[in-house]
């Protein structure tokens, strides 16, 4: 890892909802919270508590810390949300707690945590 860069993970005990256009796509209270020097905490859901359908597309990008990550495309109010999540399939060491789980880009989803806004 960089010097001074970090990546933590843990669990919490908190409810996170995720909304696109209004419609209810993921709800979890099981999320994976990843800290990470710069970067606001990026909450993963288990994909087994989305609740719409994410369909896997061919776009993919390298982050040196987490490993490769893959984008997901959810449709909600009515329109294709093209990739508004992703995942790391295989994460690298220390960012492992995330596999099997899906975050949400903050600007585009409208994401509360036990019912405030992030």
């Amino acid at each position: 890892m960089t010097q001074g860069h970090t990546i933590s993970t843990h669990a919490e005990n908190v409810t996170v909802e995720v909304r696109l256009d209004g419609d209810v796509v993921a709800e979890s209270e099981r999320p994976i919270l990843l800290e990470e020097t710069g970067l606001p905490t990026a909450y993963y859901l288990p994909k087994s508590d989305l609740v719409a359908e994410a369909r896997p597309i061919e776009l993919s990008t390298h982050c040196p810390f987490k490993g490769d990550a893959s984008y997901w495309t959810i449709d909600a109010g009515g329109r294709t949300h093209d990739a508004i999540a992703w995942s790391y399939e295989q994460p690298k060491e220390g960012a492992e707690e995330i596999e099997g789980h899906v975050a949400f880009f903050a600007d585009r989803a409208e994401i509360t945590v036990d019912g405030t806004p992030i």
